[in-house]
């Protein structure tokens, strides 16, 4: 577990998870997000991607994963997020996503980390920054 004072501009953090169709249904379930791009294979076959994508904050929340179990950990509170949904993310795809601290303010106890989202074949599916703050 990480104290504010030992984290250092440069530290990183990633997990990895892959992305099921059931995983994208219990997201929809939960947020109410009834799309059918997400849901329904017979219209995602029509559209650019050909199939179901995953809901883009599906994505994101493995960012959050990180930030509040990995770096900074337990005690961080999400102030702010800036997405970038490169690339779409498909079931079954490998997911690692990133963190990097970029900025640390001592004054108010604040971060600011490189977010980001790969696949499998290295593409990078979304990209932002977060800002944080920590409480050890």
């Amino acid at each position: 577990m990480y104290k504010y004072a030992m984290i250092k501009i440069g530290d990183r953090a990633s997990l990895q998870r892959r992305i099921t169709f059931e995983d994208i249904k219990k997201y929809a379930e939960l947020i109410g997000d009834q799309n059918p791009l997400h849901l329904d294979e017979e219209y995602a076959r029509k559209t650019i991607f050909g199939r179901p994508i995953a809901h883009g904050l599906l994505t994101a929340g493995l960012i959050s994963n990180l930030l509040g179990n990995k770096l900074p950990g337990p005690g961080t509170v999400y102030l702010s997020q800036t997405f970038k949904f490169r690339a779409p993310v498909f079931p079954g795809d490998l997911i690692e996503a990133c963190v990097e601290v970029v900025a640390k303010d001592e004054n108010k106890r604040r971060l600011k980390l490189k977010t980001e989202c790969r696949n499998e074949e290295g593409k990078t599916v979304l990209e932002g920054e977060a800002e944080v703050m920590f409480m050890d």
